[in-house]
């Protein structure tokens, strides 16, 4: 638009009504909206210049498709865009892009999301979804220095899968329920937590709580020097042990709190924060938890460094 249509168009917002100002800011607002989606979409194209089918980086443009440009790989022959290979491929609606990561940040359950965007609650689990893919993959590895590990225990829950349930020969929860048995037992998921004094935090859902399993998932986790400061945990201390891994043990069970620099107190605080964020879901299907760790660890990251919720696009994107 020239400057003397903008001067023109502008000089005209004083006659109009206030229905007709709440449209234009709608409309404005929507632009804003897909603006800062194409913006994503363009930081990725910088960070990911190949061909999402072979990895080939002779690609030029080639035209445009539904607004969006399209690029076509010299190597193997075959087009695409800036979504393809992405979670996000083929997902309608990008003007609504923008509000489904305030959605997220503010961790709204399935109903709330569906009202908030204006859409059929189906679609709002699609899109929680899709913008979780790759946030679940995305933790921290070779923590250093002093690494606090910690497990915490979630309810096995089959949550909208009906056939798995009726396979467990038991009744539905209610909002979540409790277990039937007391401590720990089957019904209970371990999910093994460790975080370092920087902050840098995985997770990992575990099989069981055995030995073996621990063993195979610390090796993800940790520098070879790093120090292991645990609450004592009998299966951690062995695991340690058997990597040949500096352990130390806080002694929970007997009060012990903190013996010198050795705590577990910044994995405890992160557990506790974890679960008072879960309670709002009521309960959620064990097939999902790992994209509801994900979704909980890019949220206390952000929290950090203080980004702001248009960041899970990039992360949804694998900016």
């Amino acid at each position: 638009m020239r400057d003397n249509e903008l001067t023109s168009w502008l000089a005209c917002l004083g006659r109009l009504s206030a229905e007709q100002r709440l449209q234009l800011r709608q409309r404005l607002d929507t632009v804003a909206a897909e603006d800062g989606v194409e913006a994503a979409l363009l930081r990725r194209r910088s960070r990911h210049p190949e061909c999402p089918h072979c990895q080939g980086l002779h690609v030029v443009r080639n035209g445009h498709a539904d607004g969006r440009q399209r690029y076509k790989c010299r190597d193997c022959g075959r087009s695409f865009n800036t979504l393809t290979g992405t979670p996000l491929a083929r997902l309608r609606r990008r003007e609504r892009w923008m509000e489904q990561t305030e959605v997220l940040a503010s961790g709204l359950s399935v109903r709330k999301s569906a009202e908030r965007l204006q859409v059929h609650r189906t679609t709002a689990f699609r899109w929680r979804h899709r913008f979780l893919s790759l946030p679940k993959s995305v933790k921290a590895s070779g923590l250093q220095g002093v690494a606090e590990a910690d497990e915490t225990y979630q309810l096995r829950s089959f949550k909208g899968q009906p056939q798995l349930l009726a396979e467990q020969s038991r009744q539905a929860r209610r909002h979540g329920g409790r277990a039937a048995k007391r401590g720990l037992s089957d019904e209970q998921v371990p999910v093994l937590v460790l975080r370092d004094r920087s902050g840098a935090t995985t997770d990992f859902v575990l099989p069981d709580g055995s030995k073996a399993a621990v063993k195979q998932v610390l090796p993800l986790a940790l520098a070879t020097d790093t120090v292991l400061c645990t609450d004592g945990s009998g299966t951690l201390a062995a695991a340690a042990r058997e990597l040949g891994l500096e352990h130390q043990a806080v002694n929970i069970s007997k009060g012990e709190r903190r013996r010198g620099a050795w705590h577990i107190q910044n994995v405890n605080a992160y557990h506790s924060r974890f679960k008072t964020w879960m309670r709002r879901f009521n309960g959620v299907a064990t097939s999902y938890l790992e994209s509801y760790l994900g979704w909980f660890r890019a949220l206390d990251r952000n929290a950090q460094s203080s980004a702001k919720p248009a960041s899970l696009l990039d992360l949804a994107l694998g900016v």
